[in-house]
């Protein structure tokens, strides 16, 4: 069996970082402040998960590949699961407040609630609640 990892860290390039911090702090995610700079933050999505948010230049010191244009491509469709259908409309909500656009149709398929939002850059944000519950049920 191939081993699992004990964290997560998805980098996303950003043009302006410090709107692109307030852009997701009015979403309602932390950073930490012991990794970030004038470069790059840590936004901590959850209990071992994290977005590192890397101003272009920077990102582009990781990378030989150019960065994708979100405007005309989709490069990572960033998918969280959250804990109730009011937590998933609280946050796409507050993302649409903040600047961010509505991605896609909201989908209710019963045991499956998703809805989605573009950030500041064009990222795909997939935010969803599935009741396992329901599931079992049919």
């Amino acid at each position: 069996m191939a081993e699992t990892a004990n964290s997560m860290f998805v980098n996303l390039p950003v043009k302006d970082l410090k709107k692109s911090i307030a852009f997701f702090g009015e979403v309602g995610f932390e950073f930490n402040p012991n990794f970030t700079d004038d470069n790059a933050t840590c936004m901590v999505i959850g209990e071992n998960i994290y977005a590192m948010l890397l101003v272009e230049g920077y990102f582009k010191t990781f990378t030989k590949k150019e960065i994708a244009d979100t405007s005309k491509v989709t490069e990572v469709l960033v998918a969280l699961m959250v804990e109730s259908r009011a937590k998933v409309d609280k946050l796409v909500d507050s993302a649409i407040e903040a600047g961010g656009q509505i991605a896609n149709d909201t989908q209710d398929l019963g045991f499956m609630y998703q809805r989605s939002f573009l950030d500041l850059d064009g990222h795909q944000w997939e935010i969803g609640f599935m009741d396992e519950s329901a599931i079992s049920q049919g």
